[in-house]
């Protein structure tokens, strides 16, 4: 967005009206890399509000509160290791499947989390977008960092099994990092996507609860890539969250480590995702007021 206020005062400010005195302008900003960069940083507090606010909403009145946040993949983990571990008794390579699965599903629910959210928050803020400027990036960029909370919790929840276990990382643990920011950037690329086209097409919402579960077993949440027949693994590396999930085994439970075809292939996927995510976003945001 551009400010532009015309401070030429006449002799006589009080006589002036005020369309004389002085005049501001309020332009949308016309592509990527003309972005008010500075704006993410002016409203960084607006983004903290609508993250407190959407995690103490969730959690009202309910009786365990917050700790839904582990309890919801701690019973995902329990239903896969019933069908996967023991009645189709998936290879795990040696780590015990419960570790092996909770490690894929904390990432994993992040990343639905975040993705499935980004389509409602454009139009459940609809009266805001209306009736007040702010950078409408902070929208799909609040539905990314929410999740992390949960994220946070449920990772601490993985860090005991891993005592329980008495499985310690490796050297390898320091790349994890990298591995969390890239579930991160992937999630925002896609948010992007999904918030605007839900804005204009509001069937996106109810597609994107069915892509999702697709997207669980389209990733290596309830079994290894190593399963994966090799003619389709190519294609199936394209996924983002492949990469991340294999590289989450790696550093938490010495499992094989992702190869840099596989790495790359996921990059490569985020590498297209976002900025086009982010240029059809700003293509669009013009008229997210006048139809939503």
């Amino acid at each position: 967005m551009k400010i532009v206020t015309d401070e030429r005062l006449p002799k006589d400010i009080s006589a002036a009206p005020l369309s004389e005195s002085q005049k501001t302008i309020i332009d949308a900003d016309r592509g990527l890399f003309s972005m008010a960069w500075g704006d993410l940083w002016d409203f960084r507090e607006l983004v903290f509000f609508m993250v407190w606010r959407d995690v103490s909403a969730r959690y009202k009145q309910t009786v365990l509160g917050i700790a839904w946040a582990v309890i919801q993949p701690v019973l995902t983990m329990i239903v896969f290791i019933f069908i996967f571990g023991r009645i189709a008794r998936i290879p795990t390579g040696g780590v015990p499947y419960s570790l092996m699965a909770f490690a894929a599903i904390v990432p994993w629910t992040y990343f639905s989390q975040a993705v499935s959210r980004s389509g409602l928050g454009m139009v459940k803020e609809a009266n805001l977008i209306s009736k007040v400027y702010f950078p409408r990036i902070i929208l799909p960029l609040a539905t990314t960092i929410t999740p992390l909370i949960d994220f946070v919790l449920a990772f601490l929840f993985l860090t005991g099994m891993l005592v329980w276990y008495q499985v310690a990382p490796n050297l390898a643990v320091v790349f994890l990092p990298l591995f969390i920011v890239m579930a991160i950037v992937a999630a925002f690329g896609f948010s992007l996507w999904l918030a605007a086209l839900n804005v204009r097409y509001r069937d996106v919402q109810y597609l994107i609860p069915f892509f999702v579960q697709i997207g669980m077993f389209a990733s290596p949440v309830a079994y290894m890539t190593s399963l994966v027949p090799e003619q389709w693994r190519l294609f199936y590396e394209l996924n983002p969250m492949v990469a991340v999930i294999e590289g989450f085994r790696w550093c938490l439970l010495g499992t094989p480590a992702p190869s840099f075809e596989m790495v790359g292939m996921g990059l490569l996927t985020i590498a297209i995702v976002l900025p086009s995510g982010f240029f059809y976003f700003k293509a669009t945001e013009r008229t997210f007021a006048d139809i939503i």
